[in-house]
């Protein structure tokens, strides 16, 4: 019997928040450009007047669907906006929908953590699987463009379940699954102050408006030399300056180490993107880094990101 004891634990966590979670998640269907069939994913209600959560890619560029949910309704819903460079969308059920889920915060998760996902992959409605986080932080190159910051699990994920809500041991909803990576790899977007951030922007302007840089960069280590008096190890390696964008005109250079921005410290790419956002569109913006074993100071202007 005791044998059974942590199988049993597991079970008890799984069927408890699928029991939270499964009436929040509803399963959709968006038509296709050109009338040529349906898309099929799935979303994630979180507001108690009938806001929903879902991929970019899901709705693609239609106005609007069904959401159907696992007590049998269905509401029509329209897209309220989307944001490709996340792979988050808005939409609003145009009727009665469940009391919604509680988001949780992706910043907390630690590799190994349990985590389930719920949607409605290959179009079977209210599907629950279960695994653990399996790395953070990854970045997955999608349609042209790059998503940072993502979790990446093992639980298994099939079309379909893009969309749907990846939720810790407490059923709070801590990342929108986003991708089938490979057997065993799934990947979802993260749930934490940025994502807040653009899930309002959509809400209240239908687009999410951010700040340009022109910078490719990756995590480098901070010269052991420098690490105490900073009081950090890593910083931002600047991989890439794009050559007559806003940190090209400041003076910035490949190689540098990006240390700080506007006065806050940046070692993860989302430390940056987190600043990005319209507040710092044409405003003048500190920025900080290391170059040849010395701290140099300049100031960018960062313009509007627009899209491709």
């Amino acid at each position: 019997m005791e044998a059974s004891q942590p199988l049993d634990a597991y079970s008890q966590i799984v069927s408890g928040v699928a029991e939270r979670l499964t009436p929040k998640v509803a399963s959709l269907r968006v038509p296709r450009r050109g009338g040529t069939g349906e898309s099929l994913g799935s979303a994630v209600v979180f507001t108690g007047d009938g806001f929903l959560l879902t991929n970019a890619h899901v709705v693609g560029q239609a106005n609007g669907g069904t959401a159907a949910f696992s007590d049998g309704t269905s509401v029509p819903f329209r897209v309220v906006g989307s944001d490709p460079l996340s792979d988050l969308a808005v939409l609003r059920g145009n009727g009665e929908t469940p009391a919604p889920a509680e988001l949780g915060e992706a910043d907390r998760l630690v590799v190994g953590q349990l985590v389930v996902a719920v949607g409605n992959p290959l179009g079977l409605a209210g599907s629950v699987t279960a695994g653990v986080v399996s790395a953070l932080g990854r970045s997955l190159p999608a349609r042209g463009r790059v998503i940072e910051d993502v979790i990446q699990t093992d639980a298994a994920l099939n079309p379909g379940n893009s969309g749907g809500a990846l939720a810790d041991a407490d059923a709070r909803v801590v990342g929108i699954n986003t991708a089938v990576a490979g057997v065993g790899l799934g990947m979802a977007v993260p749930v934490n102050d940025t994502t807040r951030r653009i899930i309002s922007a959509l809400m209240a302007d239908g687009r999410v408006r951010r700040a340009y840089l022109g910078l490719a960069m990756m995590p480098g280590p901070v010269p052991a030399a420098w690490r105490e008096r900073l009081g950090r190890k890593t910083g931002l390696l600047l991989a890439q300056v794009i050559a007559g964008g806003p940190a090209d005109r400041a003076g910035l250079r490949a190689g540098d180490l990006l240390l700080t921005v506007g006065g806050q410290p940046v070692a993860v790419s989302q430390d940056l993107q987190r600043l990005m956002f319209s507040e710092a569109i044409g405003q003048p913006l500190p920025i900080t880094v290391m170059r040849n074993g010395a701290l140099v100071d300049v100031i960018a202007e960062p313009t509007e990101l627009v899209a491709a």
